[in-house]
């Protein structure tokens, strides 16, 4: 399959038109791809159909980028429909679970909406400053490319999250993101990668990049789009099947296998995915 993995910038919108044209033209761009990965907290771009007022507000901002999210999944659905692809659109608030957002991605196929994946667990500043609320529950998306997983950026640092996917079957991850500093990329970036390691897999990082100066959440944004593999003797040597430029925004491309992950986790050089509970027994002794 083409995988096609965005580092993408936050605009200003006047208009949900403007919001439109420019998903559209993203998703033109990547014409050919059967798979495409858009960040984390992507949609929070819609915030500024509010106004300046508005989408400067760290409270407002959350419920006006929810506001739009049934219109957006329908440019979604349409787009992936008239490409023929597979999209995660990027994640975005949705407040359908109670008083508190969740950070929610879903993933569209030809046929429509797939499904939804919340975050799982959330950084000191959604949890202490932006108040948005996790949402437990991984899943296993059956998909005519293969099973695949999602972990929204800070998911991807934890082990046992990947595990339980690649458990249930997972030959791809998902991780969507969106990090301030180098150092928070690099965390997500270097998550990423261990996933891909330990559990013999592909991993699709997708992240925000730039500034934006109108919203406080997402004021500045670092990362560089890529594709994972395991480096155990079916993918490149230094693990990474494709990456982008630091900062610089676009698609990155990747043709990917996905039998390999299965003759990976049977013939690799090592075998982390097989040998992973021999770990857990060693740990508990």
């Amino acid at each position: 399959m083409r995988i096609a993995a965005a580092a993408y910038p936050i605009d200003w919108f006047d208009s949900f038109d403007d919001y439109e044209a420019k998903l559209t033209r993203w998703v033109e761009d990547a014409a050919g791809a059967d798979l495409l990965v858009f960040p984390e907290y992507g949609a929070m771009e819609l915030a500024s159909l509010g106004g300046p007022e508005v989408a400067g507000d760290l409270e407002r901002s959350l419920h006006e980028a929810a506001a739009h999210s049934d219109a957006a999944a329908d440019l979604h659905a349409r787009l992936a429909a008239a490409q023929g692809c597979h999209i995660l659109a990027a994640s975005g608030p949705c407040f359908d679970a109670g008083a508190r957002p969740v950070n929610r991605a879903v993933l569209f196929g030809p046929s429509g909406r797939i499904g939804h994946q919340d975050k799982q667990i959330m950084t000191r500043f959604e949890r202490e400053s932006w108040h948005v609320v996790a949402a437990p529950g991984l899943r296993v998306f059956e998909t005519a490319l293969g099973r695949i997983g999602i972990l929204i950026c800070y998911d991807s640092e934890f082990p046992l999250l990947g595990r339980a996917l690649a458990e249930a079957g997972v030959e791809m991850l998902l991780v969507p993101s969106c990090t301030d500093t180098v150092a928070g990329f690099n965390r997500v970036r270097i998550g990423a990668m261990a996933r891909a390691l330990e559990s013999q897999c592909v991993v699709v990082h997708a992240p925000t990049v730039g500034s934006c100066h109108w919203n406080p959440a997402l004021d500045e944004n670092r990362g560089r789009a890529a594709i994972y593999g395991p480096p155990d003797g079916f993918w490149p040597e230094t693990g990474i099947i494709a990456e982008g430029e630091m900062d610089r925004p676009g698609w990155v491309f990747a043709e990917v296998e996905l039998a390999r992950v299965g003759r990976s986790r049977r013939e690799g050089a090592v075998l982390p995915f097989a040998h992973w509970p021999e770990s857990v027994q060693s740990a508990r002794r």
